[in-house]
């Protein structure tokens, strides 16, 4: 008999994710085993356990996948459940706390794309704004703008102090320059949209942070994305369907929630597939990976799009 595919899912929370059990089910892994309230000094020993108890050939079936809510730790995680394992038992791990590496992935990769289709160049030298950026999503969306070339700002209704704060310790844990702006009120709003050429809204569902009548004070802006899915939109006008749509009241395009949802469903996918099928080498997945198979998945998509029409 042949030895099933099993998940080990490590979350820091209270519960495991249903998203991404699902998401694990669907990449073909029979056991999904979910471990709650694992802290960073318990990786490790979860880790061995894991891999010890198969001999080489099980580990070849056997993944580790961390979740939770906090990026950073995530990646902590990712680095100790790395260093846990002892050759020829290492097994592929990938992280992916709350979808937020794949989801950041997938808008930064969208937006590129959006301004590659659109204006011709990529991000490099533009000016990025990233509204509700001290949550997971929007820190990651800033270090992917950043490795990608483009000047980030992290934005907070919290005020500039925690901005700046949040972009120090996050610029600092992933080596890249980010900075930290206010969003606490209108005018604080609209001094960053001035210089804004890309806006990436990553506030907290429901939540409106750039309305109709802030879009006029963004001249340069070029793109728009949104990951906001509950109403009303983060960025007025932007639709949940918008896949490079024009933003009314201004000269940029937009990118909804369900546009970039798809392209995130789709990278996480790919992912987990991935781990489980690489039995000749473990693999270890973060959002830098993330970000590779999102445009990876755009550029495919795009390359069918232009056949299908010649």
């Amino acid at each position: 008999m042949e030895r099933p595919y099993i998940l080990h899912l490590f979350t820091p929370g209270r519960q495991a994710s249903p998203f991404d059990v699902n998401m694990a089910a669907d990449a073909g892994y029979q056991v999904i085993a979910p471990y709650c309230e694992v802290d960073l000094d318990g990786i490790a020993a979860l880790t061995q356990d894991a891999i010890f108890s198969r001999g080489p050939k099980g580990v070849a079936r056997t993944g580790l996948f961390i979740g939770g809510r906090n990026a950073m730790l995530a990646t902590d995680m990712l680095e100790r459940a790395k260093a846990s394992m002892v050759k020829p038992f290492v097994v592929s791990v990938m992280a992916d706390p709350s979808g937020a590496y794949t989801t950041a992935a997938a808008m930064v990769a969208c937006t590129e794309a959006a301004l590659q289709k659109h204006q011709g160049h990529g991000l490099t030298g533009l000016r990025v704004v990233v509204l509700g950026g001290l949550g997971p999503v929007g820190r990651i969306a800033g270090v992917l703008a950043a490795q990608a070339g483009a000047r980030v700002s992290l934005s907070s209704r919290s005020g500039a102090a925690a901005a700046e704060s949040a972009a120090h310790d996050t610029a600092t844990r992933f080596g890249v320059t980010l900075h930290g702006v206010s969003g606490a009120d209108t005018a604080a709003v609209r001094a960053s949209l001035a210089e804004a050429d890309v806006l990436l809204a990553c506030a907290a569902a429901g939540v409106q942070v750039v309305s109709a009548d802030d879009l006029p004070h963004a001249p340069r802006l070029k793109v728009a994305a949104d990951v906001n899915a509950v109403p009303p939109e983060g960025i007025a006008g932007v639709g949940v369907m918008d896949d490079g749509k024009p933003l009314a009241g201004s000269a940029a395009v937009g990118i909804g929630a369900l546009a970039i949802g798809n392209v995130k469903y789709q990278t996480q996918h790919r992912l987990l597939v991935q781990m489980r099928e690489s039995d000749k080498k473990a693999l270890v997945l973060g959002f830098p990976e993330a970000f590779a198979t999102a445009r990876a998945f755009l550029a495919e998509r795009a390359a069918g799009s232009a056949a299908s029409s010649a």
